[in-house]
């Protein structure tokens, strides 16, 4: 985990091709000190790492995120409000890469929708 303690996993489903996960975020995480004081958002950048991680727990592999498609940012993450967050994540390997579609939700609400593909590393 890249930024430790940011969230942990409550719920974990890998039923090639579906990921689906649940995370709690930490609101006294300290990345939230600085984005933004008094109106935590947790930062697009983190959402996408953490869809990366989840991949690699999945596939059991190392990767490197290469391209990034289709980014929407739907909804601010909040973790003074929303703290638990749904990922729905669809794989597709190609010859080294690992393809996904994903998209991310607190309650009913559409956070983010992604396309990308992530190189294997190791």
């Amino acid at each position: 985990m890249l930024l430790e303690g940011l969230y942990e996993i409550r719920e974990f489903e890998y039923m090639e091709p579906n990921i689906r996960a649940t995370i709690k975020l930490n609101k006294e995480h300290r990345i939230f000190e600085g984005h933004f004081p008094g109106h935590p958002v947790l930062p697009g950048v983190c959402v996408i790492q953490i869809i990366k991680e989840l991949t690699e727990k999945s596939l059991e592999k190392k990767l490197m995120l290469s391209v990034a498609s289709n980014v929407k940012f739907m909804s601010v993450i909040n973790p003074e409000k929303n703290d638990v967050v749904q990922f729905e994540i669809q794989l597709a390997q190609d010859e080294g890469d690992v393809k996904i579609k994903n998209t991310v939700r607190f309650e009913e609400t559409l956070a983010l929708k992604l396309n990308a593909t992530f190189k294997i590393i190791g």
